[in-house]
């Protein structure tokens, strides 16, 4: 399924105004449960950053992960890159409309370009690197771009059922997807290559992940794609299977997991 389309007809929607737009925002944070355990990891490393952080954004989407830290770590910078120019174009407009440029910048950008060499406490990637192929120059520059200590926290499918990707003969659920999902020692060993010295990865998406993540992404979107007139549905749908969602959320996000379809892993320069 192309996932793009979607996603630009909600920016349509949500970028009619400054309130739409955080509400949109508000709305991932509760629905996505990869931002419940990105948000968990940024708690934990908030406990011994200091202050001031200089932050990479990697591959920011909508901007929420930006708008999230922008308030979580004040006083701090933020440069996101993306590569897509409208979304970038609409998270400038935000950010200025709500007064944060002076700490919030969005610019165009290839990830397996750029390179800011020793200028961030933390680099963030969420759902990224499943969309490009070469990695392994994304790690480099993500080490580069790096402050000594620095750290570097990616979300991702993993290899264990990944875009629900379950065996040989199953297609990626997104077709924007270059690869379905991540080994733990493969990831490990790229990131090693690329100079970081100390790795942490472990699975998320168990059994309760995965259910949600059905019941609040994959079904939506797959009605989506047939028509868009079922946007007017989707909040009594929610209405409807949210509250078990949050339920499995709250589970899977404080839950260890022998395996999962996603992976948290966070590195060390």
């Amino acid at each position: 399924m192309q996932y793009d389309p979607i996603k630009r007809s909600l920016g349509n929607v949500f970028n009619q105004s400054v309130f739409l737009r955080k509400v949109f925002y508000n709305l991932l944070d509760l629905l996505l449960l990869r931002c419940w355990h990105i948000h968990k990891e940024l708690r934990t490393y908030k406990k011994t950053a200091g202050s001031n952080l200089q932050i990479f954004d990697a591959g920011a989407g909508f901007g929420q992960y930006s708008y999230w830290m922008y308030n979580f770590f004040k006083p701090c910078n933020i440069l996101a890159v993306d590569v897509k120019d409208e979304q970038v174009a609409d998270c400038n407009q935000f950010f200025n409309k709500i007064g944060a440029t002076s700490n919030v910048t969005f610019i165009v950008g290839d990830l397996t370009q750029y390179q800011n060499p020793n200028n961030f406490n933390l680099v963030l990637c969420v759902d990224v690197m499943e969309h490009i192929e070469d990695d392994n120059a994304c790690f480099k520059n993500y080490h580069a771009s790096l402050k000594p200590g620095g750290m570097l926290l990616i979300s991702t499918p993993s290899d264990q059922g990944g875009s629900d990707v379950h065996d040989g003969a199953d297609a990626s659920f997104i077709e924007e997807h270059v690869r379905d999902g991540y080994n733990i020692t493969d990831i490990e060993n790229k990131l090693k290559a690329a100079g970081f010295s100390k790795i942490e990865a472990r699975y998320n998406y168990g059994t309760p992940g995965k259910i949600s993540w059905r019941l609040s992404m994959k079904y939506p979107i797959q009605v989506l794609g047939i028509s868009k007139l079922f946007f007017v549905l989707l909040p009594f749908y929610y209405l409807l299977v949210y509250p078990f969602c949050f339920v499995l959320n709250y589970c899977d996000t404080n839950m260890q997991h022998s395996t999962g379809t996603g992976l948290v892993v966070k590195a060390w320069k």
